[in-house]
């Protein structure tokens, strides 16, 4: 059975850290892009952070780049998001995603998290940041 079940969430203060895993289920990760995406209250889900773990490609939102880390681990069949400096605007629910590679999805990491067509989410975990 197809599943995305993430983990790692909770309350943090602001300049704090937090990591994020997906654990993956009836599928391997390398025929896969896996993303990283959230929603905060009365926003768009906004795309993170995305990952191709055959070749280690990957793609970060401005608003995160150089304070989130993604990466697969292959024999665990698991990807992470390692979140350092966090700020009150990160607060929001994070779901793990992911969409093939493959026709007719052909997903690249950039395509995926800006916006392409993502077949398969995780259930959401909700992440705080607050003093």
């Amino acid at each position: 059975q197809f599943q995305l079940v993430e983990s790692g969430g909770g309350l943090v203060q602001p300049g704090g850290s937090l990591r994020l895993s997906c654990a993956a289920s009836g599928f391997t990760l390398d025929g896969y892009v896996i993303g990283w995406f959230r929603q905060a209250p009365g926003k768009e889900r906004e795309g993170v952070s995305c990952i191709r773990s055959t070749d280690g490609s990957t793609y970060y939102a401005d608003s995160v780049e150089g304070r989130f880390t993604i990466s697969a681990d292959n024999t665990k069949n698991t990807v992470h998001l390692q979140m350092e400096n966090l700020k009150p605007e990160d607060t929001a629910v994070y779901y793990c995603a992911a969409s093939p590679r493959g026709f007719p999805y052909r997903s690249t990491v950039q395509k995926m998290c800006v916006g392409g067509p993502t077949p398969y989410w995780g259930q959401g975990t909700q992440v705080t940041v607050s003093s």
